[in-house]
């Protein structure tokens, strides 16, 4: 087996890896090189070098270890590795049946679309989900609808599970995560159409949704400053290595040094938990609010706002008299009265609806005459808006 420069990079390290295994250089359960060695000895990005060995666990030839590395696998697949047209980089739907059981564009008799995302436990999901349905809907595709609960191996799952339905797309909400989900980046080599809502993957190209969260913490601290309120705190409970939280808490940083104001890292809290019902009076985030360390707080999601204005009042402090709270989204739904709280409104059935047709889009594009496609990727950022509502207010002296 050989391979040359003309190559895709990504496909120079996986035949190069393949070849190694296949003449015997490399043995079952071998450690193979490490990402960075292939970095240095290929000249590539680590990102090029994660796509290779991402195909290469797809195909059943290394499987990882989380902080070990990668190893040769132990029953080798029997294919002679990847097709002439992959070496040409023709991503065709046919090569990626192949590759990853997808089924073929025109041995699918439904046109269906997958939307994997982490819950349904807030009116952010609920609009998002009626927003793309009825986008689709309009385009002639059904939907069908699956939750990863926040598990970044039952999205990998999940996603199988779609490509073996016969799914024609895939609408992805990834988990909050520190490492790329593997599936996801297979989907991408094998050219399999998708679109990520609500994140982005840093040095992977791909065709997203999201709103400008920098900006959105920017208006929120923005907001409470012009209040009156210093000690401001931002807070979420999922992982801090979530791009979107990363993009808040630099929004949140920017306005603060715009500022010239000190930022307090006690006042950023993230990764933490809270216990349902009265237990949550005990957690890390009831005893800073009882310390009354901050006078308003940023809520990266709704429910957790929402939340946080509950044990605020079983501790007998007021929003927004004693406490502001500013959400991201509204985590109330009232057709004829105002909501309660003051949120960074995301627009999320324009993300639903933008979402829905740039992947209608791509599966309706098909290929080109030369069996090629365009591999043009939309990066749609959203602007947010502060809509200010009752849970905030001057700050006062206590």
């Amino acid at each position: 087996m050989s391979y040359d420069s003309r190559s895709p990079l990504y496909m120079q390290v996986h035949r190069y890896i393949e070849e190694m295994i296949q003449s015997g250089k490399l043995q079952s359960n071998d450690r193979i090189p490490t990402e960075k060695e292939l970095m240095e000895q290929f000249q590539v990005s680590r990102i090029t070098v994660v796509n290779a060995l991402a195909a290469l666990v797809k195909e059943g030839w290394i499987y990882r270890v989380p902080g070990r590395g990668s190893f040769v696998a132990t029953n080798l697949p029997q294919s002679a590795g990847l097709r002439e047209e992959e070496e040409q980089n023709v991503p065709k739907m046919a090569s990626a049946s192949r590759t990853t059981g997808i089924v073929p564009r025109d041995a699918a008799d439904r046109r269906l679309v997958g939307f994997l995302m982490p819950t349904l436990d807030d009116y952010f999901a609920i609009r998002l989900i009626n927003s793309i349905q009825n986008t689709l809907q309009e385009r002639g595709y059904s939907i069908i609808v699956a939750f990863s609960g926040g598990s970044k191996s039952r999205e990998e799952q999940q996603i199988r599970e779609f490509i073996r339905m016969g799914v024609n797309g895939l609408l992805l909400f990834p988990v909050d995560e520190d490492t790329y989900n593997e599936e996801i980046l297979s989907l991408k080599v094998s050219g399999f159409p998708f679109v990520l809502i609500d994140r982005y993957l840093p040095g992977v190209e791909t065709h997203y949704v999201c709103s400008n969260n920098r900006k959105g913490a920017q208006m929120a601290v923005e907001h409470l400053w012009e209040l009156g309120h210093r000690d401001i705190a931002i807070c979420t409970d999922a992982y801090r290595e979530c791009v979107s939280v990363q993009d808040r808490i630099t929004g949140y940083m920017n306005e603060f040094e715009r500022r010239g104001a000190m930022i307090n890292p006690a006042l950023i809290l993230t990764d933490f938990s809270i216990p349902v019902g009265t237990e949550a009076d005990e957690s890390v985030l009831a005893r800073y609010m009882r310390s009354r360390m901050a006078s308003a707080y940023i809520a990266l999601h709704g429910k957790l706002g929402m939340r946080m204005a509950q044990i605020a009042t079983r501790m007998g402090l007021r929003v927004p008299e004693d406490i502001s709270i500013v959400t991201f989204d509204d985590p109330e739904h009232f057709e004829e009265r105002e909501t309660f709280f003051t949120h960074v409104y995301q627009n999320e059935a324009e993300i639903g609806r933008r979402a829905a047709t740039i992947l209608a889009d791509i599966m309706e594009q098909g290929a080109q005459e030369d069996g090629s496609r365009d591999l043009t990727y939309q990066k749609v950022v959203l602007e947010p808006e502060l809509v200010v509502r009752r849970s905030t207010a001057p700050f006062q002296e206590t």
